[in-house]
């Protein structure tokens, strides 16, 4: 009598549906707020690698940022520097230029020395407030987490292209991407602004200041008179050295604002050291 045939397919089927049934009472059996948890915990270790990657690179651009992008800023401004300004107590960095600091000095066509960094945020002032207000649209976040944007005034004119081609901030191709490369070389050829005498890149100062940087000064800016430099800033919470682009601006904060002994951690009347 023959045997009875073993069907290896059928066995083969079998055992895979058993296994499927078995996974789907188990995670049947999985609680709901289990995965919640598992899921919201995966979140997080996500946004905390996306933080520290930012907090370890220079700048971090649109691509990078995964929060929704900032409405535009509109209003009237408040001049830090040459490429900062504060708009309804935020912060705006001009993108693609850089301007001199507040305690920078240039020559000029005699070699006499003279505040730039200074003589670049009167400029602006004048400019921006020929036609208020001003509009800023976000372009990215920087590394002390400033809003870095495109401003222009009410007439339409951009603050940054203005602001090269009169020879008081420079094209930063690192970032412009040579977007004011022409405005530069209008100035540099009129010889407007910086152009007159010499002077050091603003990265270059900055680069350089620890070690042999002239220092700068509490007093007030160049030919901003006190109270332009107290119309500059205002006092806002929470500050920190990290925030502040100048000697100036920190002991203003100092002089003014309640909180502003926070800056002067030794107690020796000078705030934001590493500045001053």
């Amino acid at each position: 009598m023959d045997k009875p045939r073993y069907d290896n397919r059928s066995d083969q089927w079998r055992k895979q549906r058993g296994a499927q049934r078995a996974r789907a009472r188990f995670l049947a059996g999985v609680p709901k707020r289990l995965v919640f948890v598992t899921l919201a915990t995966m979140a997080a270790y996500a946004t905390q690698f996306i933080l520290q990657r930012s907090e370890n690179t220079p700048d971090l651009h649109v691509s990078d940022w995964i929060a929704p992008r900032p409405e535009a800023i509109t209003g009237v401004t408040s001049v830090i520097d040459g490429d900062t300004i504060e708009v309804h107590g935020q912060r705006i960095r001009f993108n693609g230029i850089d301007a001199p600091e507040a305690a920078q000095q240039c020559d000029d066509a005699k070699g006499v020395r003279y505040r730039c960094g200074a003589k670049a945020a009167a400029a602006l002032d004048g400019f921006l407030a020929a036609s208020r207000p001003v509009t800023c649209t976000f372009v990215a976040w920087d590394r002390h987490n400033r809003f870095v944007g495109d401003c222009r005034r009410a007439d339409g004119a951009s603050a940054a292209a203005w602001m090269v081609e009169h020879g008081h901030a420079l094209d930063w191709p690192k970032f412009s991407h040579g977007a004011y490369a022409e405005q530069q070389a209008k100035a540099e050829a009129t010889k407007v602004g910086l152009w007159v005498g010499k002077f050091q890149a603003p990265w270059d100062w900055r680069a350089g200041r620890g070690d042999n940087a002239r220092p700068a000064v509490s007093q007030a800016l160049g030919i901003i008179s006190s109270e332009q430099v107290a119309q500059s800033y205002s006092c806002q919470p929470r500050r920190k050295c990290s925030q502040i682009s100048s000697c100036d601006e920190a002991q203003w904060y100092l002089s003014n604002c309640p909180w502003g002994v926070k800056l002067d951690r030794d107690g020796n009347g000078v705030a934001c050291e590493t500045l001053c």
